[in-house]
Parts: structure tokens; sequence; C-alpha cells
């Protein structure tokens, strides 16, 4: 059967209703995030009402299409100037986390047995910004709704972890307010949950690990050049295993939303978007992505997570030690 425009209404309205509470949620509870709670709201609501046919293809254009929209969005957020000057000063900072994230993803992945686009997932999510870096990759790698709600979930609740841990072991380890704005910048993936404790340490740590965020933000787009490129080679190596695929899902190893993800940056940066226009841009993607998450706890069977168990929590447990300590020792040399 052919999907019409009409055919999305259903599933896009199905997944408003989990969005919405989201969003609502994460203003009064911004430790929490609204994108998280998208995420379990969605679940829930699938657990409660079951899959339906009729909502299946909004779904899926949401967790798909509206997710790469809201990628782009969020390069309107991106100041590449001000993120440069920053993040040359913590560049070295970012680069061995970024290393430790990875080699410890693969090493426990394959330690515990997590699937190998699972594990990538969190790797990626920990090593860069977490739910965007996640919803970047996840389409390049061609990963399900499953891994790709298992992932996001392991990262927010690192994350939840981090915001309520980090102030006061900045305090008790008497680390300055840039000491800590580059440690919470490289060792906590999502952005509210950075500010959340930054700003609990104090202002200035609060400012800089904002801007330290954003360097670290803009890996985003070398890694998902390198995820494509490897997709790439692994399906020109797999030829049978990949014969089944669609010309659709052989196409999306090219991240055609991260170039215009680079080329909103790059507006920004230029000055072309006018200030009183981009936090009506900075709205859109976020009501975006809260739409998307929903869209893929709606498509997340709650069986098939309790079947994986607890494996990719630990392997999430142990990339974000591994980059949380990282963090620190390289600080200390």
């Amino acid at each position: 059967m052919r999907i019409t425009k009409w055919h999305l209404i259903p599933g896009l309205l199905l997944a408003a209703v989990p969005a919405l509470l989201a969003w609502l949620g994460g203003m009064a509870a911004p430790i929490i995030g609204s994108a998280v709670l998208a995420i379990v709201l969605g679940v829930i609501t699938r657990a409660l009402i079951g899959p339906l046919d009729t909502t299946a293809p909004g779904i899926s254009f949401a967790g798909k299409y509206i997710l790469q929209t809201a990628i782009v969005l969020l390069g309107f957020g991106l100041d590449v100037g001000e993120v440069s000057r920053v993040g040359q000063a913590s560049l070295h900072v970012t680069l061995i986390t970024l290393a430790l994230a990875f080699f410890t993803a693969f090493v426990l992945g394959r330690t515990l047995r997590v699937p190998g686009k699972l594990a990538a997932l969190v790797g990626v999510g920990t090593a860069i910004c977490g739910g965007s870096a996640i919803a970047a990759v996840a389409p390049i790698l061609q990963s399900d709704e499953h891994d790709t709600a298992f992932a996001l979930s392991t990262i927010f609740l690192f994350n939840l972890v981090a915001v309520l841990i980090f102030p006061p072991l900045g305090h008790l380890l008497d680390m300055g307010a840039n000491q800590f704005g580059l440690w919470a910048g490289t060792a906590i993936n999502d952005t509210s949950s950075v500010v959340a404790a930054g700003y609990a340490f104090s202002r200035e740590a609060g400012d800089y690990a904002v801007i330290v965020k954003l360097a670290r933000a803009s890996m985003i787009v070398p890694v998902c050049l390198l995820a494509a490129a490897a997709m790439a080679w692994h399906n020109k190596q797999h030829p049978i295993e990949n014969s089944g695929a669609t010309a659709a899902q052989r196409s999306s190893v090219v991240p055609w939303f991260i170039l215009w993800f680079i080329a909103a940056s790059a507006a920004r940066s230029a000055g072309w978007v006018p200030s009183s226009v981009l936090n009506g841009l900075h709205l859109a993607s976020t009501l975006a992505m809260v739409l998307a998450l929903a869209a893929i706890g709606l498509s997340t069977d709650l069986k098939r997570m309790r079947a994986t168990g607890p494996r990719p929590i630990l392997l999430g447990l142990g990339v974000w030690a591994a980059v949380a300590l990282g963090s620190l020792a390289v600080q200390a040399l």
C-alpha cells in the first residue's frame, strides 16, 4: 500500500500526546529533561495500547525524518567562532575522552556480548552529546528503534547520576570553576544535564561548561562521516548480507542531514540568521526532538528490552566511568 500524508496523521497525533506531556514535564523538572520523559512516556503508551497498524506510518516518519530535522535545527544553536575558541583550549581533553569512550565501548561490548550497533550507539552517545549524537548516528548505522531507545535510556540514566554527584565531587576535589566546567562539559552528555550540573557548582563553571559542551558537540560531524564511511565499507564487504536492503536503506548511509547541520551552523556563525529568529529555531528543534523521541518510545517493545537484560546498562556504566575518570586524569596531568 502506498503511504500518503494522510496515513501519517494518526501516528503523529499519537506521538504528540506523550511529547506534549514530556515537554511540560521537562520544564517542571529540568534535572530530568523532556528528552528522557518523551522516551519513557512513549514506551509506557506503547505498553498500554499495544502496536496499532494505523499509527505505524506516522510513528516511523517521526522517528526518522522529524528526528533528522531536529538535528538540522540544532545547527542554528552552534556558533562556530565561539565554539572554536574554547574548543582549542579543551581539544586535548575532548579527543582523549572520545578515544576512551569508543575503545571502552568496543572492548566492553565484546566482553558483555552486547550487539555491535547498540554498543556503538552507547559509545557515541557517551563520547559526544548524548541523545543528539545517538539520533544522528542511528539512521547512518541503520539501527532499529529498539537499539536506539535502549541506548538513549542508558545515556539518560547516567546523565541523571552525573547531575546529582558531580557538583559535590567537584567541591570535594577543590576544583576551580573552569576545571569543573571542563569536567562537566566533557563527561556529561546531554546539554540540559551539563547546564544543571555546571550552574549547581557555580555560575562561572556553568558558563564554561556550556561552551565546552558545544565544542564537544561539534565532533558529531566527523564522527557521523566516519560512521557513514564504515557502513559503506561494511556493505561493500558483505554484499550478500545487505542484498535484501532497499535502495532507501542503502542510501541512508549518506548523512544528508549532517550536511544541512553544517550549513545551519555556518549560517548562524556568519550572522545570516537574525537573533530574533534564533529563539524560535531553538524551540522548534526542542519540540521536534521531543516528538521524535516519543515516537521512538512508541516503537519500543518492552518484552524485547527485558530479554536484552542488564548488559547494555553495564556497558553504559563502564563507558561513562571511563570518560569521567579520563577527563579528570587528563586535567591532573
